[in-house]
């Protein structure tokens, strides 16, 4: 079921974030109908670049929290199918690292995760007459391989791989498929200094920034590639500019 890109119409959470802005470079070369950049910080000058990439394509930015409530998010998705009248995928890419942030980091890293996909169910179960659609989780090999220094974030991400799984075995009853990508040690700004959970490590970026990383271009072409590949349930790790599935096991058949 591997997906052309072009003509397509796309929904990017934090799309001008680290790994995000050079995936949102990738996806703009690919030609979609549509780019629509949902990001809490606005960056004119990124925004301004990713249009001028690519003529055909209409780069579109609107300031979106992912912890605002279901409710709010329906809004704003409302007026983005107003203009774009169908999407084809929405990539969730919103995150912190920093497990000072107990609170703060469950409700972007996770809550928001799932609150925006479950906002998007909206237009797209088929039971309330949806077309379907594509979601695509940035989540992290922490997810199935925690930084333990960081039990915050690692079990954060855990939670969105699961989370992932669940709704791909879901895709008979919705129509909406999912997969998660998950980056490594990727050089961004998320990674230079972080705390780790009370202060257990304080070098703890030091120490992970010693082990061999990729660039967020090497991530983002991958990226899209996994993107391309459409594999509903996939569980795709981006290390080391590579791209590879990941057998994962932990996701038991209830029998129910």
């Amino acid at each position: 079921h591997s997906m052309d890109l072009t003509n397509k119409n796309i929904i990017f959470v934090a799309g001008l974030g680290g790994i995000g802005l050079d995936t949102s470079r990738e996806l703009v070369k690919r030609s979609p109908k549509n780019l629509v950049i949902l990001d809490r910080v606005d960056n004119p000058v990124a925004v301004a670049e990713l249009k001028a990439m690519n003529p055909k394509v209409t780069v579109t930015y609107y300031p979106y929290d992912v912890t605002v409530p279901v409710v709010e998010t329906v809004k704003l998705l409302k007026t983005i199918f107003a203009k774009v009248k169908t999407v084809d995928v929405l990539i969730n890419g919103a995150g912190i690292l920093d497990d000072h942030q107990i609170e703060r980091t469950i409700a972007i890293n996770f809550t928001g995760l799932v609150n925006t996909t479950t906002a998007m169910m909206e237009f797209w179960d088929k039971r309330k007459g949806g077309p379907g659609g594509v979601v695509v989780n940035i989540c992290s090999v922490t997810g199935f391989n925690a930084i333990y220094q960081v039990p915050v974030y690692s079990a954060s991400k855990a939670a969105v791989v699961s989370f992932t799984m669940s709704m791909a075995k879901l895709a008979h009853i919705t129509g909406v498929t999912a997969f998660s990508v998950n980056p490594g040690i990727t050089k961004t700004t998320l990674v230079h200094k972080f705390n780790s959970w009370l202060d257990v490590e304080p070098r703890v970026a030091e120490l992970l920034l010693e082990h061999p990383t990729q660039t967020t271009q090497q991530c983002a072409q991958n990226f899209v590639k996994a993107i391309e590949a459409n594999k509903n349930g996939a569980v795709w790790k981006l290390d080391l500019g590579r791209l590879d599935l990941v057998e994962w096991t932990k996701h038991w058949d209830s029998g129910i």
